[in-house]
């Protein structure tokens, strides 16, 4: 993701994946997005959601909300009721879901990799679920999941996370047996050897 991240060829491709992969918001429901349906200080974004179509507040990272500062800074504000995201070539217009997937084929392309949309989703979900901090009700609220079940797909062990647990584990040191008082030493060695 960091290579991709530097792939992107301006401020508005970088806020573009920031919010992908720090929101979990849907490529639809990001592209939708005003400068209304933006909370600066509570570093929200309000985006219509797929499956209920009610507007909801979905938290992003604070570089997210930096890079698309930089961004309307520099190509200026929509016109009011249209999108953030606009084509940076001719005429601004709105940015459609398919320009923006050719905003990743062109990273892909450089890279060498084959990211898509949908995977800056999946990796904020995953990041999201894997952190000890979020309870797995809490990641469901905010990708929007109808279903627990859906979330809980992102519960993944990283191969990474299990060599220093099973490290940790392998050098504890064993307990030691211990036996309640008023047995005889000898039938306790006899019963389970030593």
């Amino acid at each position: 993701m960091d290579e991709l991240f530097a792939g992107m060829g301006c401020d508005r491709d970088r806020a573009l994946l920031e919010f992908y992969v720090s929101s979990g918001a849907r490529a639809s429901e990001l592209l939708g997005v005003g400068l209304n349906d933006i909370d600066w200080s509570g570093q929200l974004i309000y985006v219509i959601s797929k499956g209920t179509r009610i507007r909801q507040p979905v938290p992003a990272s604070p570089n997210a909300f930096r890079y698309l500062g930089s961004y309307l800074a520099a190509d200026g504000l929509p016109d009011p009721g249209q999108p953030v995201w606009r084509t940076r070539r001719g005429d601004p217009r709105p940015l459609t879901y398919w320009a923006t997937r050719r905003i990743l084929q062109r990273a892909n392309d450089k890279l060498g990799t084959n990211w898509t949309l949908h995977d800056a989703r999946h990796t904020a979900a995953v990041r999201m679920a894997g952190d000890e901090r979020l309870t797995l009700a809490e990641v469901q609220t905010i990708l929007r999941h109808a279903h627990l079940d859906t979330t809980g797909r992102y519960l993944t062990a990283r191969v990474e996370d299990l060599h220093d647990k099973l490290q940790e584990h392998y050098t504890k040191p064993r307990p030691q047996r211990t036996f309640a008082a008023g047995y005889d030493p000898e039938d306790i060695k006899a019963v389970f050897g030593g």
